[in-house]
């Protein structure tokens, strides 16, 4: 394809890099050799390479009360506060899960969020979502609320297609309101919605720095959140902007001299990079990830907070005073409370995400479970590893079900080579031979293992898995 030249920030220098001004723009500028809609988006690389710069702290902030819920049929008061419990349980006082954003628009929402800030967590902190205008703003302040996010659509996508303005129009009315914001006494989290397809030096970086520049004056925090709106963002080395997410973060501190701690990445799944993006900002230089539960959100949803979780405890090598057993209860919670089915295969949370049904895995985790099994999950996420049983198991796979399914500890473990083992196989093999072509479920398992294990039964009450 035909490379799509991109200002960078070699040229920029050479203009003067801390006195940009808004790119007055006559017409939008869409990226159309990238961004060509009528094809898949384009990748381009370059050849400058950006260094990590991982900050010495770093969080996770979520939007389930948001982004998560737009995806969602409405939460009730109630459900919104247990799931803010839970959070704050799950956090454990870590501060690992810093904050979490509310809807303002119904009195249902305010009064959650007043029923949330009543509850006195330090985590997460109860914050606001807000468009750019003055009458949302309004509701932050009855609400008495010491942050708020602010919607600040930042590509020309949307700054001529949907809000009809111009960059510098744009530009006013967003920092008219961060302004008052400021006047307030509320911290801005400015939301930079589309970056992955803005003008970044002629309209990002002027607009940030115009942002610092009032956070230095007032003595107050003006966090800036980068928002890949539609998962366009791209983690590989080398990429250039508008996708780069390396680029966009290092561009952010070095060029817009926002700190670490200001910085906030917020990103979508719609190309499958939403958690290696999420990661890659953390990598250079941003301090906050945002996220919902199970990656509840828009079209192909947001980053999923247990993702990031696990991901902060690999970069981190742990998660401080986490309790991250409270995931499997959240679990069991959304699929009984809001009906809500996770992909069985979903890594973490879904159901046989540590399933195994390969002859040979089952034969291995009759060895020593470490050779196939992630971590301990059963220590770690309270999902000890299962082996489902069907016509392909053999005595292997058989004999590992009834080990990890009624959590035998080494003393106690069946033996392949045990010969009531053989038994049971004998009465998988009629099932399929009689017709059946789905797993055995656990159920009819066990009442045939207790039959012919008869302690089986003595150990069932207090191991067997849930």
């Amino acid at each position: 394809m035909k490379k799509v030249h991109i200002t960078n920030h070699k040229d920029v220098n050479k203009t003067g890099i801390l006195n940009l001004k808004v790119n007055q723009e006559q017409h939008p500028k869409l990226f159309k050799d990238i961004f060509p809609y009528s094809e898949i988006p384009k990748m381009v690389f370059g050849s400058e390479q950006i260094p990590m710069c991982i900050p010495e702290d770093i969080w996770i902030t979520d939007t389930t009360f948001r982004d998560g819920q737009q995806a969602m049929d409405t939460y009730t008061e109630e459900q919104i506060i247990r799931i803010f419990d839970y959070l704050h349980k799950l956090d454990n006082n870590s501060g690992i899960i810093r904050q979490t954003e509310f809807f303002l628009y119904t009195e249902k929402d305010r009064n959650a969020a007043r029923k949330c800030l009543e509850r006195g967590y330090r985590f997460p902190e109860v914050t606001s979502w807000i468009r750019a205008n003055k009458e949302d703003f309004k509701l932050v302040v009855d609400m008495c609320l010491k942050e708020t996010g602010m919607l600040m659509s930042c590509s020309d996508y949307h700054i001529f297609k949907k809000l009809n303005k111009t960059r510098q129009q744009a530009m006013d009315l967003y920092i008219s309101l961060v302004e008052e914001s400021l006047e307030n006494g509320i911290a801005p989290r400015c939301h930079l919605e589309d970056i992955t397809r803005a003008d970044f030096f002629g309209f990002v970086i002027p607009l940030v720095q115009k942002l610092m520049e009032l956070s230095k004056k007032s003595g107050i925090e003006v966090k800036i959140r980068a928002c890949d709106t539609l998962g366009l963002g791209l983690p590989y080395s080398g990429t250039e902007l508008p996708r780069s997410v390396q680029h966009i973060i290092n561009g952010l501190r070095v060029y817009g001299g926002v700190p670490s701690e200001y910085l906030e990445w917020h990103g979508h799944n719609d190309f499958y990079n939403v958690v290696p993006n999420a990661t890659t900002a953390w990598l250079h230089g941003c301090s906050a990830i945002n996220t919902s539960l199970f990656g509840i959100g828009e079209r192909t949803g947001n980053c999923p907070l247990e993702a990031m979780i696990i991901e902060y405890g690999q970069l981190k090598g742990n998660v401080k005073e986490m309790d991250l057993k409270l995931i499997s209860e959240i679990v069991r919670y959304f699929e009984g409370e809001f009906k809500y089915s996770i992909p069985p295969r979903t890594p973490f949370v879904g159901s046989e995400f540590n399933v195994t049904r390969a002859g040979i895995h089952a034969d291995g985790i009759l060895k020593d479970e470490e050779i196939y099994n992630i971590f301990d999950t059963e220590k770690i996420l309270g999902r000890p590893i299962v082996v489902a049983v069907n016509e392909h198991s053999g005595h292997a796979g058989i004999t590992a079900w009834i080990n990890t399914y009624f959590r035998l500890k080494e003393t106690d473990k069946i033996d392949k080579k045990d010969a009531r083992i053989q038994i049971i196989k004998e009465w998988v093999d009629e099932q399929y031979m009689g017709g059946r072509n789905t797993v055995m479920k656990s159920d009819e398992l066990e009442l045939i293992a207790k039959q012919v294990i008869p302690e089986l039964s003595l150990k069932a009450q207090d191991t067997k898995a849930c």
